[in-house]
């Protein structure tokens, strides 16, 4: 059997065709004269098919699943000209989910990651994590995921190909340098944002005994004796990844590591409470200074995590609302990480919300709110528009403000300083008739108001700048295509249902 048509590929194609559907995994059952944990067994991959039954199931679902001896890639056929109205709520971090994935490496016990999402950069962990020895079982409502790692893991056994679909590989180096003299990771993939060094990791984990070689397609790991129990640690770059590399690598390193300019990002913070549940100490959440008292060896214990809220679907959210003119109520917003985006959104741009009371995630620390877009028309603000580590403006939000610039009245200037193509990506917007000059690789020029205008337009190979495609598309004069969209999913869940579900009209179909 071919990797593309693994039991673990066909689950997913099967689970998510049914979501598109609208069924349970019950309504599913029954119309298949089986039991529902007989449908959690396919969709979790845990279950042989025969073509026949693929041809049954995908005729339930009134789809394609599987074309033996092609690929076929899906697409997105959206209706234009959108009012959306009701609420809608945020869903879990995807960035939490991939490092708590990761970090479940350390823990020997089950840990139980509650309210993970469905998306495809979990499931390539996934496929990674089972490959080398991981026990993976989703609840029969398909909410939580419960992981178990053996004693030993089998590294040679490695699904490279699904490493190399995901950047997040990257965060293994941490976790598997506490177990293995010498291991080797494929070179990591995801997004097409530009160069991005890896260079902030090896320094940081340098600190404790580990050297890393790039050779062809591979970064070659060694960790060496470390005899030091103080580790002190100025990061070269305040990112995300390489915080969470460093916290990984301390959180079974015995002694005390001081790590400064960390990232206090809200991926971060899920992070150190899921390493304080292992019992790792660890000061300064929320900070640029992490001092972490490491523990002397691996954890066995059977931990319970609920993921909070991703700030990056509720600015999503949020630009839909705003890009069709519709009154939209975001529940469960992660506040803290949105209120930059909201000061430049209302104060300076002239956005009509509200916001409600204050309330904590499952997992008691992030502050959510709910926040309700009202019908505005927008004007551009006097200054340019720029990411900054938090508490800044949030990188991942950036390019959702080239559509809001698009909508607003005026001229508006985006300096995307990280990545060196992301931009590039938006010039697409202009097919969609927005008006987008791209002064150099990091800077924009965006003027408004845009009369939207239906295209068929293959996504961008990156996440951000293609969900900015398709909310300019639902706002459009006449329908529009999207196709290629599997970026789309790798950051986001059953996207189109829950869009549909406040008045949009969009239709997955694969080609």
């Amino acid at each position: 059997m071919t990797q593309d048509t693994t039991p673990a590929n066909i689950g997913r194609l099967i689970r998510d065709a049914r979501k598109q559907r609208g069924l349970t995994q019950n309504q599913l059952a029954e119309e298949l004269r089986t039991s529902q944990s007989a449908v959690h067994r396919i969709e979790s991959g845990h279950q042989n098919l025969s073509l026949e039954t693929i041809n049954k199931i995908a005729k339930v679902l009134e789809s394609p699943l599987i074309v033996p001896g092609t690929s076929s890639t899906l697409n997105f056929r959206i209706g234009g000209e959108t009012h959306l109205q009701g609420s809608i709520e945020t869903r879990s971090s995807k960035n939490a989910a991939v490092a708590l994935l990761c970090a479940s490496l350390l823990n020997k016990g089950r840990t139980v990651l509650k309210g993970i999402a469905h998306i495809e950069e979990v499931n390539r962990l996934l496929e990674v994590l089972t490959s080398i020895g991981v026990e993976v079982s989703w609840s029969l409502d398909g909410k939580d995921l419960t992981l178990h790692r053996p004693n030993v893991l089998n590294l040679d056994n490695m699904n490279v190909e699904a490493a190399r679909r995901t950047r997040s590989i990257l965060m293994f180096m941490g976790p598997l340098s506490r177990f293995f003299p010498e291991f080797k990771l494929p070179y990591a993939g995801g997004c097409s944002l530009g160069e991005r060094t890896v260079q902030p990791h090896m320094h940081a984990l340098n600190h404790f005994g580990v050297t890393v070689q790039a050779t062809e397609g591979h970064y070659n790991t060694w960790v060496g004796q470390v005899h030091n129990e103080s580790r002190h640690i100025v990061l070269t770059e305040r990112g995300d990844t390489v915080t969470e590399n460093t916290l990984m690598a301390a959180a079974i390193a015995p002694g005390e590591t001081v790590i400064r300019n960390a990232s206090p990002n809200y991926m971060v913070q899920d992070l150190c409470a899921y390493l304080m549940k292992l019992g790792v100490t660890i000061h300064g959440v929320g900070t640029t200074t992490l001092t972490v008292q490491g523990l002397a060896e691996a954890p066995s214990l059977d931990v319970s995590y609920e993921i909070s809220e991703d700030p990056i679907e509720a600015m999503s959210l949020i630009t839909a609302a705003v890009v069709t003119k519709s009154e939209l109520t975001i529940t469960r917003a992660p506040i803290e990480f949105l209120e930059i985006e909201l000061a430049i959104l209302g104060e300076e741009m002239g956005l009509d919300y509200t916001l409600g009371e204050e309330y904590r995630s499952g997992n008691g620390l992030t502050r959510l709110v709910d926040i309700t877009v009202h019908p505005s028309e927008l004007i551009s603000p006097p200054d340019k528009i720029h990411p900054m580590p938090f508490p800044g403006l949030n990188i991942d939000n950036l390019p959702f403000f080239a559509v809001l610039a698009a909508t607003a009245h005026g001229q508006t200037m985006i300096h995307d300083w990280v990545y060196e193509n992301r931009a590039i990506h938006l010039l697409m917007l202009n097919q969609l008739g927005a008006s987008v000059q791209l002064l150099d690789p990091h800077r924009l020029i965006v003027n408004g108001p845009t009369g939207w205008r239906g295209r068929d337009m293959v996504s961008p190979p990156a996440l951000r700048p293609a969900v900015c495609l398709m909310l300019a598309m639902l706002a459009a004069k006449g329908p529009s295509v999207l196709r290629d969209v599997y970026v789309i999913n790798r950051g986001y869940e059953d996207l189109p249902t829950r869009l549909n579900a406040l008045g949009a009209d969009v239709t997955p179909f694969y080609e």
